[in-house]
């Protein structure tokens, strides 16, 4: 169901920027940093668009793959603690145990 979803948002995307393109035909004179080009606006929007949402992915990645290293290294950490923990608890089960002679 979650999948149908976003195909339908994309689906819808894609209707929308196609209906925008072939409406927008003119001419626009687009300057960037190093240069400036003439692009009919229905491209320019497209590209740019595309542009930010790969741009919003690469960024939203690396936070989740930054948050995922950190998770495992926590879950090592707490690991290593709960062994310490229990091996500091068996020892203090046969220190308290009396001595039989």
């Amino acid at each position: 169901m979650k999948y149908l979803l976003i195909f339908l948002l994309v689906l819808a995307i894609f209707v929308i920027s196609v209906t925008l393109g072939a409406h927008n035909d003119q001419v626009v004179t687009f300057n960037y940093l190093l240069a400036q080009g003439d692009y009919r606006v229905s491209t320019l929007l497209a590209t740019l668009f595309a542009v930010g949402f790969i741009l919003g992915w690469v960024i939203c990645g690396l936070f989740y793959l930054r948050s995922r290293i950190a998770l495992g290294r926590a879950q090592r950490k707490i690991k290593r603690l709960e062994q310490q923990l229990s091996a500091a608890d068996e020892q203090e089960v046969t220190a308290s145990q009396p001595v039989v002679q």
